[in-house]
């Protein structure tokens, strides 16, 4: 069993009164954390979203009927309860009328989608982010050597545990994953009619991971208007399938300040998309594999963490550019991504003249654990 790094976080926050709040896409691992933490027992009650008759109990609930229903239980497991109308009116319901239930709900899109009415649950819960299998767990799992001989394995193939969990089965795994599943939510939600063409958005943002985007040109692509394209683009980050990356713009005149980046939270997803599982050592787009696994995994370990930091790319209109800016605690890290440990690189002068006491870093495979543990 790989152990998962934020069960230790939650854990240690059951019992003190407030709902926990379990974000993030299908399949990676959020039930199956909680059947660990939550096993079937008479003082846990089960209740999952994605079954009709489980909306159908929350359409007209009251509080009332809700202390019945959760009589005798001390933990009340809502699993996929983006599904449920109006959840976070529900999940309010159940936190102020009913305190002494140990409420835990999970999410694989945002409860945004689902609400009608905009009723934030401020003060009442705490809320983390789960994503695939990370780098970090990984290690922890059977140690730094194996993990980084893997590393290009996981370039191809991903995070995701039951692509991990069963090695040789992983390209059936992912196409199953891609085919719409991942991103269930949104044709639901939004009754898409042509999901080909969302699928047509979601390939061509696979071709240009590492490279800004123009959602004018995604439109052309995959046939739909400028507006379509940044709504969808909103929903899948909703559904935690991609994120964005702004560009970092402050002191100079010739810096971009409204371009943007957008990654996929796992490569095996990626890839799929293309239908492209060759060896990463032959690929041509290595590159652009090794900037969104270190995006991505970057990403794990802020949250996982809890380290506030604030994000960027870098570019200019003479090309100059910068692959990762992080900011926290007053001071500006910059870094530059290459696959090849002995590839030439320059150091970013400009940027690092004007913004005084920023840092510059190379991360490649041979140092990759300074970034990533």
């Amino acid at each position: 069993m790989i152990e998962r790094t934020l069960k230790k976080t939650i854990k240690d926050r059951l019992g003190k009164g407030k709902a926990i709040i379990l974000m993030g896409a299908r399949q990676v691992g959020k039930t199956t954390l909680l059947r660990e933490l939550f096993p079937v027992s008479e003082e846990t009650l089960w209740l999952n979203g994605d079954e009709m008759d489980v909306r159908a109990l929350f359409e007209h609930i009251t509080s009332i009927r809700l202390k019945y229903i959760f009589e005798g239980k001390r933990n009340v497991v809502i699993d996929e309860a983006q599904r449920i109308a109006d959840i976070v009116l529900k999940l309010k319901l159940i936190t102020d009328q009913i305190p002494g239930i140990q409420l835990i709900a999970t999410g694989s899109s945002s409860f945004d989608l689902a609400n009608k009415v905009n009723e934030p649950l401020t003060g009442r819960k705490w809320e983390y982010r789960m994503y695939p299998l990370s780098f970090a767990e990984m290690v922890l799992h059977h140690g730094l050597l194996d993990e980084k001989r893997l590393l290009p394995h996981r370039l191809v193939y991903g995070y995701y545990p039951d692509v991990v969990n069963n090695p040789g089965n992983e390209k059936e795994i992912l196409k199953q994953l891609s085919d719409s599943y991942l991103y269930k939510d949104i044709l639901m939600w939004e009754q898409i009619k042509k999901p080909d063409k969302l699928l047509k958005l979601l390939q061509a943002l696979a071709f240009q991971v590492g490279s800004q985007v123009s959602y004018s040109e995604l439109g052309q692509i995959s046939g739909l208007d400028y507006k379509t394209v940044e709504k969808y683009i909103v929903l899948l980050e909703q559904c935690f399938v991609i994120f964005r990356l702004g560009s970092f713009s402050r002191n100079l005149r010739n810096e971009l300040k409204t371009s943007k980046k957008i990654y996929f939270y796992d490569n095996g997803i990626r890839n799929a998309l293309i239908a492209d599982f060759s060896l990463a050592e032959s690929r041509k787009d290595i590159g652009a594999l090794w900037e969104n696994f270190l995006v991505s995994e970057r990403k794990k370990k802020l949250g996982y963490d809890m380290l506030w930091r604030n994000s960027w790319f870098w570019r200019t209109k003479e090309q100059k550019e910068i692959d990762y800016i992080e900011e926290g605690d007053g001071q500006l890290k910059t870094f530059e991504f290459k696959w090849n440990p002995g590839a030439k690189w320059k150091t970013p002068s400009r940027f690092l003249a004007n913004y005084e006491g920023s840092t510059f870093d190379v991360i490649h495979p041979d140092n990759m654990e300074d970034f990533l543990l």
